[in-house]
């Protein structure tokens, strides 16, 4: 895509996702075809919006998540300080006609990870990044009327369908010791039990979605920074919320995490 193109797929996502509206798609004169398209617009949307990226979420790391957006694998999309809320907000659901929740783990990178030459990084080299985990509950959004069609160079170019996700408390426990792949969790919606899952539901592990993003990033002239904060990916199938909802993602020795919606 030559930069005309990227600022005139910009100048239409821009205002939808300010203001939480929507639209059918790009026009076929903008819309990006590759993911390394979807990057470019990504990334230039991020610029306009003049915001402060906070970090990356993976979507569609698990078999529902990919079969929600209507794509094969995972993406990589930005997350903003901004729509970065503490446990126990209550988050606005104006414009997401999505309408779900999800439980996940979410790192914070403690220095940059890059590698050397083309051999990819493996799990142990980028969890050697890692300061913290977190438990967290992402509220995803996208911009696309039918974002089941999209298809992912679009989804990637509006960052994945990011949009608000509550960070919770840092887990003080010996995580490293924990093999996230079989660590269990439980979302409650209203006290109701409504969704239980595990880490294996994201890419297999939780660290292994973290090492795949890891890996795309560098394959996309980008990288993880110290600071970023990675949202991997749903432990159990995206729940559906309503306005009046209170939900509680229960990560059992880790912590939980709660939201209301408005």
């Amino acid at each position: 895509m030559q930069t005309p193109q990227i600022n005139q797929a910009v100048a239409s996502l821009l205002p939808v996702f300010r203001d939480h509206g929507r639209i059918v798609s790009l026009d076929p004169a903008c819309r990006p075809s590759s993911r390394a398209e979807g990057y470019a617009v990504q990334a230039a949307l991020l610029k306009a919006l003049g915001e402060t990226g906070i970090g990356w979420k993976i979507a569609a790391t698990s078999a529902a998540g990919q079969q929600h957006i209507g794509v094969s694998g995972p993406l990589a999309g930005r997350l903003l300080h901004s729509r970065c809320l503490k446990d126990g907000a209550t988050v606005s659901l104006t414009g997401n006609f999505m309408a779900v929740a999800e439980a996940e783990f979410a790192f914070r990178i403690g220095r940059d990870i890059k590698r050397q030459g083309d051999t990819p990084l493996t799990m142990a080299e980028v969890m050697a990044g890692v300061e913290a985990l977190h438990v967290a509950i992402e509220v995803p959004a996208s911009r696309f009327e039918d974002f089941a069609k999209a298809g992912e160079a679009q989804l990637i170019s509006e960052f994945a369908c990011a949009c608000f996700f509550v960070l919770g408390q840092e887990v003080k426990t010996d995580w490293r010791s924990v093999d996230l792949k079989d660590h269990q969790v439980s979302v409650r919606c209203n006290g109701e039990v409504v969704g239980k899952g595990q880490g294996s539901n994201v890419l297999g592990d939780p660290r292994l979605a973290l090492t795949w993003l890891a890996n795309e990033l560098i394959d996309h002239n980008r990288f993880l920074q110290a600071g970023d904060v990675i949202m991997t990916g749903t432990c159990v199938v995206p729940v559906p919320i309503k306005v009046g909802d209170t939900v509680t993602a229960d990560f059992g020795a880790f912590g939980s995490v709660s939201a209301s919606f408005s």
